[in-house]
């Protein structure tokens, strides 16, 4: 037993006495319950802290798990933008046309396949003649007149985003 805790002593009932001394002894055990109740509340709120305390970190743990993966996953997309821009570059205009067919035709597909990696990894590449113009998005490089006002009328550098951030603008032309 506790040290702390006093021994509760009982004595036969020949011994006890008078009746006062009954009362008294009782009073001291309600005293000593009521102490032991309240002990008991003190302990069960303390661990009930604890429990609370240990699920928020617990949450906040994975919260933050959440938030570095999706930072290492952008970091990752905007270190392959240069490399994809490169395809873009390299498939534009009149030295594209005449290379190889089946050359071609593997590049594409090279291309192909990081853009739907990057897609099935939850990002989205925007930047398209036609769409609508939004500041968010595009970034204007110039202006041109003849086509329907606020779309993009040429495509300089498609945009890259992420569900949390746009993580380049595309660079455009607009219609005035």
């Amino acid at each position: 037993m506790n040290s702390d805790t006093p021994d509760i002593d009982f004595e036969p009932e020949d011994e006890m006495g008078s009746i006062g001394a009954v009362k008294a002894k009782m009073q001291k055990l309600r005293d000593e319950l009521a102490e032991a109740k309240s002990k008991r509340d003190e302990y069960l709120d303390g661990w009930q802290r604890c429990k609370a305390d240990m699920v928020n970190s617990r949450k906040e743990s994975l919260e933050m798990a959440s938030r570095a993966q999706t930072v290492g996953k952008e970091y990752l997309v905007e270190e392959l933008i240069p490399a994809l821009d490169g395809f873009d570059m390299a498939m534009q205009g009149e030295a594209w046309n005449s290379v190889d067919k089946a050359w071609r035709s593997g590049i594409e597909s090279i291309r192909s396949q990081l853009e739907s990696a990057l897609t099935a990894a939850g990002f989205e590449i925007f930047g398209a003649v036609g769409e609508q113009f939004d500041p968010a998005l595009h970034e204007p490089l110039q202006e041109e007149e003849g086509g329907e006002s606020h779309t993009v009328a040429k495509v300089f550098r498609r945009g890259y985003r992420s569900k949390h951030r746009v993580l380049r603008p595309a660079q455009v032309s607009v219609f005035k």
